[in-house]
């Protein structure tokens, strides 16, 4: 009979721990055990009593508990269970673990622990967003924690952004994906590691599941699909993107280990397991999604962005009247992928996309000098390709250009994303 998982939960001080209850319901539905490890800040939110009663186990709040610690108790917690679980994450709780202090129990188990680690953060907008924040995020995941994306909304402190602990069953998957994560070692044990997602790109996984992912600890940015530019509540200016190249390049850098935020515009399609979705609409959300995203290690533009929009939206749907309308007056979309490029979080490698129908190579070594980017993946769209199965690309780079013959648009994925590891080597 196999063992059941263990989690290991630390709730850190923050409104956002009486959501650790439901938490805690999940996990045990889920017919895993779990046992908690409260900060003394957490207990001013949620008492050991409930987590207790709702754990079936005893709670751990002390480093000073004379049992335990004649047992090693902050060593043998985190040893007993298969992941470690932060939530809420908060600010001072990301802040010691990135600069490895070690102050109280959850701290020092976390210093000691050798089992992978999962952090989900919640803060105030500002403190989210802070650079400091920022810094210690991208520190941690370099270090192989996995840290989920926190949700954008209204806060408990009445101010609106990203910030927001993800809700309990979105939290739940995550962990359900963090465990299904192993990987072969030499002697043949298998032995769970974070971010290393079992996902699978038409049948075949992308990277070999006993090789180390080599993007452990990076956080890869990418945008995918049309946009589309209401004119009327029933009209909209679009372009043919089905969103399945940009899909594929998020599952691909996921299961390579990447952190992967995926910023989708209007498509129908399945969010890649291990991957934070951001839904948008139009241009001008996409290019908001894409700033709160950062910073982000490697940006990868795939959308298909509409160049224009309707200067003026009508509040009704537009009318005949028997004579041709007034002309539609457009006013210019932001360039997504040249502000990125401008921008002062500039990601280290940050590659575009370009739908070309003619002169393909020219116009995409055009569009490499006029963004700013390093890389444009140029792909001729005259046939099927946009909601097509596969995809015929160029590589354009300042040193020369790489042609690939047509390929399923998951192989195409598979090869940028090692070509991205080679990069970035």
């Amino acid at each position: 009979m196999t063992k059941p998982k263990h989690i290991l939960l630390v709730i850190g001080g923050g409104i956002a721990a009486y959501k650790t209850s439901e938490l805690i319901r999940l996990i045990k539905k889920s017919g895993m055990t779990v046992r908690c490890v409260l900060t003394e800040s957490g207990a001013q939110f949620v008492t050991p009593m409930t987590l207790a009663a709702l754990s079936e186990n005893e709670v751990h709040t002390t480093l000073w508990s004379l049992k335990d610690e004649a047992e090693m108790g902050h060593i043998q917690l985190s040893r007993e269970a298969d992941l470690l679980v932060i939530c809420p994450a908060t600010a001072n709780l990301l802040a010691k673990m990135a600069g490895g202090v070690a102050d109280d129990l959850a701290t020092t188990l976390l210093l000691a622990t050798d089992t992978p680690v999962m952090a989900v953060p919640a803060m105030n907008v500002r403190m989210w967003l802070h650079a400091a924040t920022q810094r210690n995020i991208k520190q941690l995941r370099a270090d192989g924690i996995f840290v989920m994306h926190p949700d954008e909304g209204d806060m408990a402190c009445g101010e609106f952004g990203p910030g927001r602990l993800p809700d309990p069953e979105a939290i739940m998957a995550e962990i359900s994906v963090q465990l299904e994560a192993s990987f072969t070692t030499t002697d043949g044990a298998t032995k769970s590691e974070p971010g290393n997602r079992a996902n699978i790109l038409d049948g075949q996984p992308a990277f070999a599941p006993d090789r180390h992912r080599p993007l452990r600890g990076k956080h890869v940015l990418i945008t995918a699909g049309p946009t589309h530019e209401p004119i009327d509540p029933v009209r909209y200016i679009a372009n043919r993107s089905s969103g399945r190249q940009g899909f594929a390049l998020a599952a691909a850098a996921a299961e390579a280990g990447a952190q992967v935020t995926l910023v989708a515009g209007p498509v129908h399609l399945s969010t890649p397991a291990g991957v934070i979705r951001v839904d948008v609409e139009t241009a001008l959300e996409m290019e908001k999604a894409v700033h709160d995203a950062l910073p982000a290690d490697i940006a990868i533009m795939v959308a298909a962005v509409a160049d224009w929009r309707a200067d003026s939206q009508s509040g009704q749907k537009i009318k005949k009247k028997g004579a041709a309308p007034e002309p539609l007056k457009l006013t210019e979309n932001p360039d997504i992928l040249a502000g990125l490029a401008r921008h002062e979080q500039r990601p280290g490698l940050l590659i575009g996309f370009a739908a070309e129908t003619q002169k393909i190579v020219q116009h995409a070594q055009a569009k490499l000098a006029k963004k700013g980017c390093d890389w444009i993946v140029a792909n001729d769209v005259s046939g099927d390709v946009m909601g097509g199965a596969n995809n015929s690309v160029q590589i354009i780079t300042a040193t020369g250009s790489e042609n690939w013959e047509q390929l399923p648009k998951p192989e195409v994925a598979r090869r940028l994303v090692a070509k991205i590891i080679e990069e970035i080597a």
